[in-house]
C-alpha cells in the first residue's frame, strides 16, 4: 500500500478539508458510474438489441440471467482484491472493462454476424451466447466490483459518522438512478443503443483518469485518520476506536448476524426485481391497468428516500438490530399487500412495504459490515455478501415468471416471501452486534 502512496499526484493530508469528503463526492459518482452494469441501465437497451440480435426475450432475459448467475459466483474473488490492492486498482480496472464490454456490446450485432458467417451456421445460439458473456463482464465490473469498491472506500474514510455521510450518499444516488432510464432513453431514441453504449464507454474511460487521481484506499496510509480525527496517534488507540476485532471472511460468516442480515438484503434484492421485472402483469392479473402498475414506483420511491434519509441519520447513535426488524416488518408489509393486492389495502401496503424495505436496504448494506466486523477485510466480507444479493436478483424473474405460469397467478410467491421472512424474524432474535 506504500507504493500507492509514491505513486499518487495527488497527497490527501495536504487537502485544505478532510479528504474524506473528497472520497464521498468520487465515490457516489462510482457507483452512479455503474449504471450501465446494473438492471436498471440495461432493461432500456432490451428491445432494440434484442431485436437487432434475432433473439426472442425470454432467449435474451435468459442470457442476462446465466450472466448474472455466473458473476455472483466470482464476485467474492474481488472483495478479496479489494483488500489486498486497495480501492484505488480494483476500481480503476473495474471502470476499464465495463468501457470495454460497453464498446463490445455496441458492436454484439457485426460480432454475431461475423461468427455465423466464420462457422457457416445461423443458430440462435451465437448471439445468445455472445450475449452471455457480455452480460457477465457489465454485471461483474459494473454492479459488482465498481459498486463494491466505491462504496466500501467511501466507508473506510469515515467511522463515527458514517450514516450521516451514507445518508448524502444514497439521496444522490437515489435521483440518480430513479432519473437514469429516462435520460438513457432519450440518448437511444437519438442516437441509436450502439452510439449510446460508446459514448458511455467513453464517459467511463474519462471517469477512470478521476478514479486512478482521487481514490484513496485508507486514510492510515496518508497519515490521517476517519472522520479527520486528530485525536488518537498511537496504533493502538487508533485501531481500538474503528472495531475492537478485525474479522476475517471465515470468521464472519460463523456469526448469526452475516446470515441474518445478508439474507435480509437478498431477499429485497429478490423481491424488488421479480416486481419491478413483471410488475405490469403482476397488476394484470389482479386487473389492474398498466398505468396503475406503473404509478407504484413514484410514491415507493419518495418512501424509500424518506426513509434512508431519516435512519441513515440516526444510525451512529441507534443499534443496527431495530433497523433489521424495521425492514423486516417492510418485507411483510410488502408480501401482505403483494398476496392481497385486489383489496383496499393491497396497493398502499406494496408501496410502503418495499419502500421501507429499499431505504432500509440502503443503510444496512453500507453501514452494517464496517461496523460488525471492522475494515481490514471489508472487500472479502462485502464481496460475499454481494454474491448473495446478485444470485437473488438473477433469480427472481425466472422464479417469478415460473410461479405464474405453473399456477396461472403470482401468489405462491408472496407466500414462499411471507414464510421467508417469519423465519428471518425468528432466526434474527440473536442476530447480535459481533463486537
Amino acid at each position: 500500500m506504500a507504493q500507492s502512496k509514491k505513486s499518487s499526484f495527488i497527497e490527501p493530508s495536504k487537502s485544505p478539508i478532510f479528504y474524506g469528503y473528497v472520497i464521498l463526492v468520487v465515490g457516489t459518482i462510482g457507483v452512479y458510474c455503474s449504471i450501465p452494469g446494473q438492471t436498471i441501465g440495461v432493461s432500456v437497451f432490451t428491445d432494440p438489441v434484442k431485436d437487432a440480435l434475432g433473439l426472442s426475450r425470454n432467449q435474451f432475459s435468459n442470457a442476462y440471467m446465466i450472466g448474472t448467475i455466473v458473476s455472483s459466483m466470482v464476485i467474492g474473488r474481488a472483495g478479496v482484491w479489494f483488500d489486498k490492492y486497495g480501492a484505488r486498482y480494483v476500481a480503476f480496472f473495474a471502470t476499464l472493462t465495463l468501457a470495454t464490454t460497453l464498446f463490445l456490446c455496441s458492436w454484439s450485432v457485426q460480432m454475431s454476424e461475423f461468427i455465423k458467417n466464420t462457422l457457416n451456421n445461423n443458430t440462435w445460439w451465437i448471439p445468445f451466447l455472445l450475449m452471455t458473456c457480455l452480460f457477465f463482464l457489465l454485471r461483474f465490473a459494473g454492479q459488482g466490483v465498481l459498486t463494491m469498491a466505491s462504496r466500501n472506500m467511501i466507508m473506510i474514510w469515515f467511522d463515527k459518522n458514517r450514516g450521516k455521510v451514507n445518508m448524502f450518499s444514497s439521496v444522490a444516488l437515489s435521483f440518480g438512478f430513479s432519473s437514469s432510464p429516462i435520460w438513457i432513453n432519450t440518448i437511444i431514441d437519438i442516437k441509436g443503443w450502439e452510439l449510446a453504449w460508446r459514448y458511455f464507454a467513453i464517459g467511463l474511460i474519462l471517469f477512470s483518469v478521476l478514479v486512478y487521481l482521487f481514490y484513496k484506499n485508507k486514510p492510515e496510509e496518508h497519515g490521517l485518520l476517519p472522520d479527520g480525527d486528530k485525536a488518537r496517534t498511537t496504533p493502538e488507540e487508533k485501531r481500538g476506536k474503528l472495531a475492537n476485532k478485525q474479522f476475517t471472511l471465515k470468521e464472519a460468516m460463523n456469526t448469526r448476524s452475516f446470515w441474518m442480515y445478508g439474507l435480509m438484503l437478498a431477499f429485497n434484492s429478490f423481491f424488488i426485481t421479480g416486481l419491478t421485472f413483471h410488475i405490469v402483469s403482476i397488476f394484470a392479473s389482479e386487473g389492474f391497468p398498466k398505468a396503475d402498475a406503473i404509478s407504484i414506483f413514484l410514491p415507493g420511491s419518495v418512501v424509500a428516500v424518506s426513509v434512508s434519509t431519516i435512519f441513515n441519520w440516526l444510525s451512529d447513535r441507534l443499534p443496527l438490530k431495530l433497523y433489521l426488524y424495521l425492514m423486516l416488518i417492510g418485507g411483510i408489509l410488502a408480501s401482505v399487500g403483494f398476496l392481497f393486492l385486489a383489496s383496499p389495502v393491497g396497493v398502499p401496503f406494496l408501496i410502503a412495504g418495499f419502500g421501507i424495505m429499499g431505504g432500509f436496504f440502503s443503510v444496512l448494506n453500507a453501514i452494517a459490515w464496517p461496523r460488525f466486523y471492522g475494515r481490514d477485510h471489508l472487500g472479502a466480507i462485502t464481496g460475499k455478501v454481494m454474491s448473495f444479493l446478485i444470485l437473488a436478483s438473477a433469480l427472481a424473474p425466472s422464479i417469478f415468471s415460473l410461479c405464474f405460469s405453473t399456477f396461472n397467478s403470482y401468489s405462491l410467491v408472496g407466500y414462499l416471501g411471507l414464510a421467508f421472512l417469519v423465519f428471518l424474524v425468528f432466526g434474527s432474535l440473536k442476530a447480535n452486534n459481533p463486537q
